[in-house]
């Protein structure tokens, strides 16, 4: 589990297929402080298990469905946000975030606005359903708030600090961006789905 508030951006440092999978050695120095083999780390958005660590990088492994579902930014000199796991006692400071990406929007605009500037982003259609205004979303791994929705589309505004502590400032008109939507939405709809009867014992 996660909050979306970013600890640090990393550099992809080496970026190697092996039989479907892609192997990614990131540097990066305050995640590493602690980390250990089997912890998982969020990079951009994606919930990853170290498998080797140095002391100013590590390294986790994108399996093929991975690299199926999530936005194709996974390039040697790539920036990444990273988050290590929410420890217990910790200040929740975004909401929760399981990295576990939900699908992949595109930038269709950025528009400057006074001291900052709204990103407005298509999700995938099947995803609009949760997707409120003043709701929470992650955005390549950041906790953001939605700002307005219109069907599928939807915008939040970036300050100067999110600009500065993640790599959304970098994004472009047609980027993909890792989406996962409210966890407590998905449950509301689970928990508003009928009941199935139960089947009759014999």
């Amino acid at each position: 589990m996660f909050t979306g508030i970013v600890e640090e951006v990393g550099t992809i440092r080496e970026a190697t297929p092996s039989n479907g999978n892609l192997r990614l050695w990131i540097e990066a120095h305050t995640v590493t402080q602690d980390a250990r083999i089997g912890d998982s780390i969020a990079v951009n958005g994606v919930c990853l298990t170290v498998v080797a660590r140095e002391p100013h990088g590590f390294a986790v492994e994108l399996a093929r469905e991975t690299l199926e579902r999530t936005a194709p930014r996974w390039a040697a000199g790539r920036r990444v946000n990273l988050e290590r796991a929410l420890a217990l006692g910790d200040r929740l400071g975004g909401h929760f975030v399981t990295g576990h990406v939900d699908g992949v929007g595109r930038v269709q605009a950025r528009r400057n606005v006074p001291g900052a500037y709204d990103l407005v982003i298509q999700a995938p259609p099947e995803l609009a359903r949760y997707i409120a205004r003043k709701g929470s979303i992650a955005i390549d791994g950041v906790s953001l708030t939605v700002v307005q929705v219109e069907g599928a589309t939807f915008s939040v505004t970036l300050i100067p600090h999110t600009l500065k502590a993640t790599t959304l400032g970098e994004l472009q008109e047609g980027d993909a961006v890792n989406l996962e939507v409210d966890l407590i939405a998905r449950y509301l709809e689970r928990l508003l789905q009928p009941t199935p009867p139960a089947e009759a014992q014999p």
